[in-house]
């Protein structure tokens, strides 16, 4: 909530984004290659400065080749917050990445500029449902009368639902009677280095 704003603030975020990036690219190659592993897809968050840069789509491109990573299984998040810039260039920078197999994940949803008109246009894969519905849910049934709404309005529009911010049975269980499938919180594992995240969750080989 601190270091990306600041990032931003000070124009480090165009060095900051690129290696985080480049970082993941070279964990998606390494994981291209072994066993169990190689159809995982990992998500990076862009800031939206990034995503107007001119030079974005190049810039992507140039670490999928520098690093072998297979760009079907990078999936890019973005937040409400850039669709404040241009449109029709949003939705252009969007649309070559996913041209060379790169997907595309709208993150935070509810809580800021999109539209459904928008989200119409725009070549997403996937919409998340912001935490601070899901941590609503246990307190209101019109909070989950919302949640099962967007996740409607999600099928409606072709993309899959990821709930973010899942730390209770009873979350998930109500998510998934809604329909969703993909769930992300506290509830499964906190964050992890990779190498650790690997030997949680893959069978040694005999």
């Amino acid at each position: 909530a601190n270091f990306i704003p600041l990032a931003e603030q000070t124009g480090l975020i165009h060095e900051i984004g690129p290696m985080a990036l480049r970082r993941a690219c070279v964990q998606l190659a390494a994981w291209a290659t072994l066993p169990g592993v190689n159809t995982w897809v990992l998500s990076v968050n862009v800031s939206p400065l990034q995503l107007a840069s001119d030079s974005f789509v190049n810039d992507v491109r140039g670490i999928l080749r520098g690093t072998g990573a297979p760009a079907n299984r990078l999936r890019l998040e973005i937040t409400e917050s850039a669709l404040a810039h241009d449109h029709a260039q949003i939705a252009s920078t969007m649309n070559a990445l996913r041209e060379d197999g790169v997907s595309w994940s709208l993150d935070d949803f509810g809580t800021g500029f999109s539209s459904l008109s928008l989200l119409q246009v725009l070549p997403l894969d996937e919409l998340k449902i912001d935490q601070t519905f899901v941590s609503g849910m246990g307190g209101d049934a019109s909070h989950r009368e919302l949640v099962r709404k967007i996740i409607e309005i999600a099928a409606i529009l072709g993309v899959s639902t990821v709930a973010e911010g899942v730390e209770t049975e009873q979350q998930r269980a109500w998510l998934a009677s809604m329909g969703c499938r993909v769930f992300q919180g506290y509830l499964f594992g906190r964050p992890v280095p990779a190498d650790d995240f690997h030997a949680a969750h893959v069978a040694p080989l005999v």
